[in-house]
């Protein structure tokens, strides 16, 4: 577990993590939803590449759906280092924030 995960990636792994599989534009909704920041869809798709590549996430494709015009979504799924990954981060940073002085 010692790859270290930018602050987009962690987001975008969290909201993997939230939703159990996702897929890019579903993504780029709660991204934008929780943060009140756009990010676009090719962004999103190069962080949940780079995920993949750090085995932190793992992917499959859907079924095919009318809606899309018969074509299939890409999804993708946390794998336990992903999880543990993600977690270690989040203590980290809880860890850190606790140790800050309050401002008055």
């Amino acid at each position: 577990m010692n790859q270290t995960l930018g602050a987009l990636e962690e987001l975008i792994l969290l909201l993997v993590l939230r939703e159990r599989a996702s897929y890019g534009a579903e993504l780029v909704k709660l991204y934008e939803g929780h943060t009140n920041k756009t990010i676009t869809l090719p962004a999103v798709v190069m962080v949940l590449k780079r995920l993949e590549k750090k085995k932190m996430l793992k992917s499959y494709t859907g079924e095919p759906s009318a809606q899309r015009g018969g074509r299939r979504k890409v999804m993708y799924e946390a794998t336990e280092l992903g999880y543990y990954s993600a977690e270690e981060a989040v203590k980290t940073k809880t860890q850190i924030w606790d140790m800050v002085p309050k401002m008055s």
